[in-house]
């Protein structure tokens, strides 16, 4: 374990793991499942990546600081959304019912966003040397 990395930190993270786990099993799980056959949709693939998100969700419970690269892709393509999707629709006043509910499911990032170690993860992933190419 990396002492740097308060255990409470540790456990805020498993949190966050276990609430994308049990969250995506029980919203993309049943519908991965018992899916109606039929054309292959944008809908479908984005269920399973989340599917399969949910899933290797569970191997941050074991293992949070080797796992913060999913975190870290959950985070990021919730910006991406709110930037580039929710924000233009809410300021054009467009937000209807459902786009709302969609809106705030992604929402939830917001608090978990201070979870992430920073520094840790510019230590580990961005002031280190890379890998060889060759």
């Amino acid at each position: 374990m990396n002492s740097e990395i308060s255990l409470a930190r540790l456990y805020a993270l498993r949190v966050f793991y276990l609430v994308m786990a049990v969250g995506l099993g029980i919203v993309d799980w049943p519908e991965v499942i018992h899916h109606a056959n039929g054309p292959i949709l944008g809908l479908q693939t984005a269920r399973s990546l989340l599917a399969g998100i949910g899933l290797l969700s569970l191997l941050g419970l074991y293992s949070p600081l080797k796992m913060l690269p999913l975190l870290i892709f959950e985070v990021t393509w919730k910006i991406i959304f709110l930037a580039f999707y929710a924000l233009p629709l809410w300021l054009a006043g467009d937000v209807d019912p459902a786009s709302l509910a969609n809106i705030q499911a992604v929402l939830v990032v917001v608090v978990f966003i201070p979870t992430i170690p920073w520094r840790y993860v510019f230590r580990t992933y961005l002031a280190c040397p890379g890998e060889r190419w060759a």
